[in-house]
């Protein structure tokens, strides 16, 4: 049994065993837009209220930063907001900037030299009133068409609101507690973008432009494009401007037949004088459908189509129905076509053409006239050597970073962007200065003769000299290799193993025999049956570590059948750690074959915790992991973990697939309530407190998670037993977000990046205005520039100090069982996307087995189905009384 939490009474803190619905000064009304100008629509249902920042953190050393922030100063007035509609509607937001642009050009008596702005989509603002009163009015623009033609637009305005600054200042200044006017941010947003929007390519929150000079090429077609990241956010008595550089991958500009070369992996399509073979179609089309390309054979107008498949046949074979001018119809062959139609004898029509715009409507073109657009953004996922180029193409260490940043700020020139000047804004070009905190770091307890205990240093300890604090005797285990012999021959592997019980023993991890079974394999479909046979044989197996000879299905195999049929501890190793293992690599395996096997690597050092920890507390961290993008079948991942004692250290596990792309936990109660029933069974006490760490939520979902998911956990503790209210505190961490912290002074700087210490917190200067949230940068930043975590309160029973909130989440970040370093969020969160992401290979068969989601089998339909998805996921019993996923 896991040691138990002491109760002790808490000093000056009881028990929060209270709840109740919240009371009319916790409900706030959601603010979308100013009040109507006329009429009105009935209030919304009023929402929770995160609470309010308790006070400012005090512990640690000061420390001086400068973060990307920009303060913005906004006039004290009001904006006008007009409605835009524009038929016919679904054109990209480029088109539609160029046309509103047209519009104010060319309408001056409705503008009357005021310069408007624009969202691409619904929103214009004004600083005046346009003079076209309250009512619809409509206006014809006519733009120059790709072919020739005019094309003729209608556009709609009507105001429909005036968006008042002067409420957000005291909103700023924290005189309307509750009530932040997004309206106005969103207004303020559109004003700083809009001649950014018009000059670059926008991404998101980020604009980028074409490489100047040699591009970072990332192969198959992709290269490296560099742009800024800039968004407008509220701030404690000012608004604030956040700048950062930002990169991501677009496809090259180049030829069709360029990028099939590319992807092919051919020196020229010269190469090429054979049709595809079906692997090399199938490759080519999963890269380029969905992409847009512009036709070379029409003269100087080059229309624009959507890839919408690649043909099975070669042009030569591909046939459409053809209406002749009698207004009979043939079949007539891509290759007859364009020599009749565009005297055009094509050089390869062995190769297969795309079908692009709809699919019903038979348009097909050789790839030989065809260019890639310019200016696409890839969303599907890198490779692991285009990532690793990625990073190596746009790693920066802070001090570039920051001068990167302040040349972005100087080129901008927002104080001379003529929109920002006419609604009266100005942007101070500088960074802020914030002061900082170094929290210090825990002390962490180790067992063995000597309960050694550990400190870390720059957000690192070593392990040298030390056992764990409670260490597992391993008796019985076996080897399985997945590679030849020739690749991992029988002496190698016997010293890997020599190694492995050395670094085990001393490490207080004995490795009491020879493995009992050692076996060469080859192939996936021998995982399950050697299992099988080595678990009836060694009926008291305790591990299966495995050699892989890099990446390879088989892993997700391994996993599958270890963590859900068998209930087998499973390790894998990669080949080349077998036959050039360091002595890193083996105390890491150790660490993770440790908590695998119900083993406890080290604690917090129990008198330096928290006062939290005085009443039995569990703690708890969920994700949701999604599928990738342009994947519109898979489903969503949902993952909770829950602490099982009292340092903490031991995690349990719950997942459930849910609903492709859905980040609210749909089934969060009954996954709540597992944990608090295996915590009583772990320590023979019902938690009185509930501290609740959720990844992965962005600021516009906050309502909608505490609405849905502080509900869950309520429900979870009253069905298990009525009058059961432990208090709960529901964080959320953030790590998607473009705030960076620099060292004032470079004697403050940490390793060859330059960074910010390991343990910097901030919370004044750049933090919410109102409302309990913090920056933690808890790890030492080794690469490129630390990225501190975002940790926002949105609900909080036990009234955590600033002080208690941030030294708890720095020493959680301690507790990561897999490495001896500080990490950058805290343990329980993180293990909750370790778990999620185990579950995708769990998933991995079924989702193999149902193809490219063109079968439409029984048994493809099947191993689909929402219950055989949950049976794929749910892990064996042995394996969830111990940290399967570490």
């Amino acid at each position: 049994m896991a040691e138990p939490f002491v109760e002790l009474p808490s000093p000056g803190r009881a028990p929060m065993m209270r709840w109740q619905l919240p009371s009319p000064s916790l409900l706030r009304p959601v603010s979308s837009s100013s009040p109507p100008l006329s009429g009105g629509s009935p209030a919304p249902p009023p929402d929770l209220l995160p609470p309010l920042r308790p006070d400012f953190g005090q512990s640690g050393r000061p420390i001086m930063l400068r973060a990307n922030h920009f303060q913005v100063k906004t006039p004290s007035c009001s904006l006008y907001h007009y409605d835009i509609s524009i038929v016919p509607d679904k054109c990209p937001r480029r088109v539609n900037r160029d046309i509103i642009e047209v519009l104010v050009q060319r309408q001056a008596e409705y503008f009357a030299m005021q310069r408007p702005v624009f969202d691409g989509r619904k929103n214009l603002y004004s600083r005046n009133p346009l003079p076209i009163g309250r009512e619809r009015v409509e206006v014809q623009v006519t733009l120059p068409g790709g072919d020739g033609k005019e094309r003729m637009f209608k556009v709609g305005i009507k105001l429909v609101a005036q968006v008042n600054l002067v409420q957000l200042e005291k909103a700023l200044r924290g005189e309307e507690v509750g009530i932040m006017p997004f309206d106005a941010i969103q207004a303020l947003d559109v004003v700083m973008r809009h001649l950014p929007s018009m000059k670059y390519t926008p991404v998101g929150r980020s604009f980028f432009a074409p490489p100047e000079g040699e591009p970072h090429v990332l192969g198959n077609g992709r290269e490296v494009w560099f742009g800024f990241h800039q968004s407008i956010r509220p701030s404690q008595w000012k608004m604030m401007l956040n700048i950062d550089v930002s990169a991501t991958a677009f496809y090259k500009y180049q030829p069709v037949l360029d990028f099939l070369c590319e992807l092919l992996e051919l020196d020229s399509i010269e190469k090429q004088v054979r049709p595809l073979s079906d692997s090399q179609r199938v490759k080519f089309a999963k890269e380029i459908k969905g992409l847009k390309v512009e036709v070379t054979h029409t003269g100087p107008i080059r229309r624009k189509y959507r890839v919408c498949n690649v043909t099975r046949r070669p042009a030569s074979a591909q046939t459409f129905p053809l209406q002749m001018e009698s207004g009979d119809v043939y079949d007539c062959s891509v290759v007859h076509y364009f020599k009749e139609k565009h005297k055009i004898s094509l050089r390869f029509p062995f190769l297969p053409c795309l079908q692009v715009g709809q699919e019903k409507k038979h348009t097909y073109l050789p790839l030989e006239v065809c260019n890639l657009v310019p200016g696409q953004r890839c969303i599907k996922k890198l490779s692991e050597i285009q990532t690793s180029k990625m990073i190596r193409a746009t790693s920066r260490t802070a001090p570039d970073r920051e001068r990167e940043i302040n040349k972005l700020v100087a080129r901008a020139d927002f104080n001379n962007d003529p929109f920002v000047q006419d609604f009266g804004i100005t942007v101070d070009q500088r960074m802020v200065s914030v002061t900082g905190r170094v929290l210090p770091p825990p002390k962490l307890q180790y067992g063995g003769r000597n309960r050694i205990q550990a400190m870390p240093e720059r957000g690192v300890w070593d392990m040298r000299g030390k056992q764990f604090h409670k260490g597992v005797e391993i008796t019985v285990w076996a080897v399985v290799v997945f590679c030849q012999m020739k690749y991992c021959p029988e002496e190698k592997l016997k010293s890997f193993v020599y190694q492995l019980k050395k670094i085990g023993n001393d490490a207080g991890m004995p490795f009491n025999r020879d493995p009992c079974y050692v076996r060469w394999l080859a192939g996936m479909d021998t995982v399950e049956p050697v299992f099988k046979h080595i678990k009836a044989q060694f009926a008291d197996l305790q591990l299966v570590t495995i050699i892989l000879p890099g990446k390879t299905p088989i892993y997700a195999e391994v996993k599958r059948v270890g963590d859900t049929q068998l209930g087998v501890a499973t390790q894998c190793v990669q080949l080349k750690n077998v036959t050039r293992p360091s002595t890193q690599t083996l105390s890491n395996l150790c660490l993770k074959i440790n908590v695998k096997l119900g083993g406890i690597n080290s604690i917090l050092v129990p008198n330096i915790r928290p006062l939290v920890f005085q009443s039995p507390v569990i703690f708890m961290g969920a994700d949701v992991t999604h599928p990738p993008a342009g994947d519109d079948k898979k489903p969503s991942i949902a993952a909770l973990v829950g602490s099982m004692d009292a340092h903490p250290s031991r995690y349990s596990a719950s997942v459930r697939v849910q609903q492709h792309r859905q980040e609210i936990i749909a089934e969060l109660a009954s996954m709540v309530r597992e944990m608090l029933i295996q915590f009583y069974k772990s320590t023979r006490f019902k938690p009185q407190r509930i501290v609740f760490y959720r990844d992965g939520v962005s600021e516009g979902q906050f309502q909608q998670v505490l609405q849905h998911e502080l509900v869950s956990i309520r429900q979870a503790c009253i069905k298990l037993e009525e009058g059961y209210q432990p208090g709960i505190t529901f964080i959320v961490v953030q790590k998607r977000h473009h705030t960076r912290l620099f060292c004032s002074d470079p004697k403050d700087q940490c390793g060859r990046s330059g960074n910010i210490p390991a343990g910097t917190t901030v919370d004044v200067g750049i933090t919410h205005p109102t409302e309990f949230d913090f920056f933690l940068c808890s790890h030492a930043g080794v690469q490129g520039t630390s990225r501190p975590s975002h940790y926002h309160v949105l609900w909080d029973d036990n009234e955590f100090t600033a002080d208690e909130l941030q030294c708890l989440t720095y020493q959680l970040c301690h507790t990561y069982v897999r490495c001896t370093r500080s990490v950058s969020y805290p343990a329980p969160a993180y293990y909750a996307h370790l778990v999620a992401f185990r579950a995708r290979y769990h998933l991995q068969e079924r989702e193999d087995r149902s193809g490219d989601g063109s079968s439409t089998s029984q048994q493809s339909e099947d191993a689909r189905s929402p219950a055989a998805m949950a049976a794929a996921v749910r892990v064996h019993e042995d394996v969830n009384k111990v940290m399967y996923f570490a």
